[in-house]
């Protein structure tokens, strides 16, 4: 990849990474192995620093844009992804010979909604950060320490004279 001063990446004074600029349109030197990059006349804007605002690519280009209700709904989303991811990894299933099966598929499920999550977390947004921090949180409390809490509360003898 020919990254020269005309077409590199810079860091923008706003925390951005600039892409190329609509004015340098792409040539066949700026191809990868005979494929183009697909930036054909678009500046390219990643945050590379924590902002606040609802203006924000989460997993998907455009998703959730610029519309507030879309944004809320792309919070609930990485909450309950967390929580989901929290349920999976606190399931406990005995191995046995016949449940090897849904053991892996558990498995695979926690590992994509944990990258998803992860994913989701380094579109740099707070929004996105704090609820993925409360959805762990949450997650844990409920399949963890509530799990525990009421396992322990069963076995303790009272406490009566």
């Amino acid at each position: 990849m020919n990254m020269d001063h005309n077409h590199g990446m810079a860091m923008n004074d706003d925390g951005t990474m600039g892409g190329m600029s609509p004015s340098s349109p792409m040539n066949d030197n700026d191809q990868m192995g005979g494929m183009d990059m697909g930036m054909d006349n678009k500046k390219m804007m990643t945050h590379m620093t924590f902002y606040w605002g609802k203006n924000a690519w989460i997993l998907f280009q455009g998703w959730p844009g610029s519309n507030t209700g879309m944004y809320i709904l792309a919070l609930i989303f990485v909450f309950l992804l967390a929580i989901i991811m929290e349920w999976l990894t606190h399931t406990n299933l005995t191995p046995t010979q016949s449940n090897r099966m849904v053991r892996t598929m558990i498995h695979t499920f926690r590992v994509v909604f944990s990258y998803l999550v992860m994913l989701s977390v380094m579109s740099f947004n707070i929004g996105v950060f704090v609820m993925a921090v409360l959805g762990h949180a949450t997650g844990y409390y409920l399949f963890r320490v509530l799990k525990n809490s009421s396992e322990k509360d069963s076995e303790i003898p009272t406490m009566a004279c």
